[in-house]
């Protein structure tokens, strides 16, 4: 007797939106936790082909825990495509100044590329206060054991 894997339809699909207070918990911890939540690997349904993830609302990005010497040795780089246009930051600058970017960056580098990575990746909605505007969504605040 064979077995058939049931593949999900799109309008089988049902999202969930989730609340996440980052504030001190590791970045690289929490940032694979949400990549599983945005890709759907945590729901039995999940399919690999299809985005059957559900949206993720970050708080207090830039009061993120870095562990170790991180912020003075990790790196962050740019390019401009031009000649001598490369652009290094340290962590502390980025945390500082760019706590969502950094933070978009860590969750996008967990993330499958390709056009189904950057749907994905669509459905992550950081910010560096404790308020969000998508209280219409009635987001259910999740804890995370990190």
């Amino acid at each position: 007797m064979q077995r058939q894997t049931t593949m999900i339809k799109t309008s089988e699909i049902t999202r969930k939106w989730y609340v996440i207070d980052a504030k001190d918990k590791p970045l690289g911890r929490l940032a694979s936790e949400i990549s599983v939540i945005l890709t759907g690997k945590n729901k039995p349904i999940y399919t690999p082909h299809m985005d059957c993830g559900d949206f993720v609302i970050v708080l207090n990005a830039d009061k993120v825990l870095l562990t170790g010497d991180k912020l003075n040795n990790k790196k962050y780089y740019n390019h401009s495509q031009y000649a001598g246009g490369l652009r290094t930051r340290s962590a502390k600058v980025m945390i500082e100044k760019y706590p969502v970017e950094m933070f978009e960056r860590a969750v996008w580098g967990m993330l499958p590329k390709g056009r189904l990575g950057r749907k994905m990746y669509k459905k992550l909605f950081v910010y560096t206060t404790d308020t969000h505007p998508h209280t219409a969504q009635q987001p259910v605040v999740l804890e995370l054991k990190i």
